[in-house]
């Protein structure tokens, strides 16, 4: 949720010389002809990296998987010609990729015969061999080729859950791929709604299993892979567009609505009670009047719904809070789904004035009591609704709640959470002092706006943005203080991004300390992450692992009745 801007590149590379990619474009097994040209995006820690085309043909002997792609530094690969044939049982036939690496040209040969695999590869020519052992029918996934990857999205569709297949890294060795859990999900386009199976998939690799998940269409058209842990994503360029969002719980009285803001929309979803009051006739009041909440969600691009490795966290909240009584508001940040805006040029203060935007949307609202408005912040969106609480146009909120949020100054925290993942690397001390030296020099140089010299540009490009200046320099004891209404702080016990009880103590401390409104209370989640998913380790890696993707109910139990409090409900019910 909170993003690190941290020295990866080895560790980048690695992850796509591992898991190699994916493409689009095919038939339903069986079916004969050639699929239209898909477009595939591809991501690494949110920056667009480059993109691949592909084909794929069916004939009677068999399949052909065709495509081109580019990827920018620190991969540098032009593929011009990439050509994988399998026969009709999905047994490797030969493997041609011509190209060019880092501005030499690469020529890859693989052919399968007699249970082996012979691999040569020439590049600036300089050639070498290799032969593997191979099973009968592995997926042929040759590093970097996201096309390869086309073969696994047609032989995923009808495969017994849980289930495997086998998996050949050409010119490397063979692996296992397990198939652990599937799913169905809706993606709603700017065109279109498509239907999709979402797997979950382990890849055994050498150096340790590698937690991954791969999104089917209906046609067995490859949709979307994901690797959490890694940051890395690939998707359709109709899924990858800004206004295309995923689908997951709904109630039946749900309005789909688009909120004013800063000379663009934000798409949002406004849940509902039941029992919430049918639209007053012309010129007559409303029986009642229900109390709002609006649901701000943590960095990154993240939809209404706030889903990070497929727990779609706001989805969960909002259903509870509406069951609870009141009217609550979730919606797309701006830039991201079907909302306008651009991200790349907000700062905590802009997603502060959104904020702004949806309270006065409530406030007019004939179902909505505006003296009872409250926010509710997760992760960064708990900073954001902070400054909207601290804002004199947003002095109308009426209460904040503040989940697994930060309370130490922005950078503080960057360096708390690097410090935290170079723990975890077997690395010399002195590379982990290296590493976290260049992160000190890239936040430094990102607050003062000068000191670049010696950091590569990609770095620069991935962190001087005015969200993450906003971000290092933000300190919430600082604006807390501006802030006047009662506050709780909700910690996750086994938070790894914003470890408690440190953070939420400290945020506790400087609520307390306000003059003005020392209301504040403090509740501690035990046994969950900071998802607020009941975890074993809290380690981000261990996200897309988990089989209960609910929301602990222990966070509703913390959070409703103070809600309810605050914005004066009473035991007969939310309305007045």
């Amino acid at each position: 949720m909170l993003r690190t801007v941290m020295v990866r590149v080895h560790s980048i590379v690695a992850a796509l010389l591992v898991l190699a990619s994916w493409a689009a474009g095919s038939r339903p097994a069986g079916a004969q002809g050639t699929a239209p040209v898909g477009s595939l995006q591809i991501f690494m820690q949110g920056r667009l990296l480059g993109s691949e085309q592909a084909t794929v043909t069916a004939a009677a002997d068999g399949w052909v998987i065709r495509g081109t792609g580019r990827l920018a530094a620190p991969i540098d690969l032009s593929t011009t010609r990439f050509e994988m044939r399998y026969d009709r049982e999905w047994r490797p036939i030969s493997l041609e990729i011509d190209g060019t690496l880092r501005g030499r040209p690469l020529i890859m040969r693989t052919t399968f015969a007699g249970g082996s695999a012979t691999t040569e590869i020439t590049q600036a020519g300089q050639q070498t061999q290799k032969v593997d052992p191979v099973s009968a029918d592995p997926v042929v996934l040759p590093n970097m080729f996201f096309c390869s990857y086309e073969a696994l999205a047609l032989r995923l569709r009808g495969i017994t859950v849980p289930g495997e297949l086998r998996a050949y890294i050409a010119g490397q060795a063979e692996i296992t791929l397990r198939v652990t859990a599937s799913g169905t999900e809706r993606i709603q386009t700017a065109g279109r709604a498509v239907s999709a199976t979402r797997y979950e998939l382990t890849l055994e690799n050498p150096g340790g299993p590698i937690q991954t998940e791969v999104w089917v269409d209906q046609d067995s058209r490859l949709l979307r892979f994901r690797v959490p842990a890694q940051g890395l994503e690939i998707a359709r360029e109709d899924v990858a567009a800004v206004s295309s969002r995923v689908e997951t719980m709904g109630r039946a009285n749900d309005e789909q609505v688009r909120i004013p803001s800063a000379g663009f929309t934000l798409a949002s979803t406004v849940s509902k009670p039941e029992s919430a009051p049918k639209p007053p006739a012309p010129g007559k009041a409303p029986a009642y009047r229900l109390p709002a909440i609006v649901l701000v969600a943590g960095s990154g691009p993240v939809d209404r719904d706030e889903t990070v490795a497929g727990i779609p966290v706001f989805a969960q909240l909002a259903n509870a809070l509406a069951d609870a009584g009141f009217i609550v508001v979730r919606y797309d940040k701006r830039g991201v789904g079907q909302s306008g805006g651009r991200a790349e040029s907000a700062s905590i203060q802009d997603y502060a004035d959104d904020v702004r935007a949806v309270v006065e949307f409530l406030r007019k609202r004939k179902d909505v009591d505006k003296e009872r408005i409250a926010v509710v912040g997760h992760s960064e969106g708990g900073l954001v609704a902070l400054q909207a609480a601290a804002n004199a146009k947003t002095k109308r909120v009426k209460a904040a709640a503040l989940l697994a949020t930060p309370g130490t100054v922005g950078g503080e925290l960057v360096l708390e959470q690097q410090r935290y993942l170079l723990d975890k690397l077997k690395l010399p001390d002195e590379e982990k002092q290296i590493r976290a030296e260049l992160q000190r020099k890239i936040q430094a140089a990102v607050v003062g706006g000068t000191g670049w010299e010696g950091i590569p540009d990609a770095y620069r490009k991935q962190a001087d943005t005015p969200w993450f200046r906003s971000f290092l320099s933000f300190d919430p004891a600082r604006v807390m203080s501006k802030v006047e209404q009662p506050l709780l702080v909700v910690q996750a016990e086994r938070d790894r991004q914003v470890p408690a009880p440190r953070h939420g103590q400290l945020l506790l401390d400087a609520a307390r300390g306000r003059k003005k409104q020392p209301d504040a209370g403090l509740a501690t989640i035990d046994g969950v992450n900071h998802l607020f998913v009941p975890a074993e380790t809290g380690d981000v890696d261990e996200y897309a692992l988990l089989q209960d993707k609910r929301v602990s109910p222990a966070l509703m139990d913390a959070l409703v009745p103070w809600l309810k409090d605050k914005l004066h409900v009473g035991a007969a019910g939310a309305g007045r």
